[in-house]
């Protein structure tokens, strides 16, 4: 889970509330598709912290909660074996 921030600052204060909690987080720079000033890129907090934890620190400093895409996705569903008999064979 990632919390981003437009502040450098905002992103280490963050990462340093979340580690003096006992979690893992690292800040790390965000690119976003389509920008190409290096300077306007967010900053990320990457962190093992529970969501409502992180989403009060995003809250705190003006950022945003960005959750992994791939925790979410669903099963893929069953798929029959043979197709399915409509008429019965006399």
């Amino acid at each position: 889970m990632r919390g981003i921030f437009f502040s450098e600052d905002d992103a280490r204060a963050a990462a340093l509330v979340l580690a003096r909690g006992g979690f893992e987080a690292a800040v790390v720079r965000e690119r976003l598709a389509g920008e190409d000033d290096d300077e306007d890129h967010p900053w990320a907090v990457v962190t093992d912290a529970p969501m409502i934890q992180l989403e009060m620190l995003v809250e705190t400093y003006d950022g945003w909660l960005d959750l992994d895409d791939e925790e979410t996705a669903p099963e893929p569903l069953p798929l029959p074996e043979e197709p399915k008999r409509i008429k019965r064979e006399s």
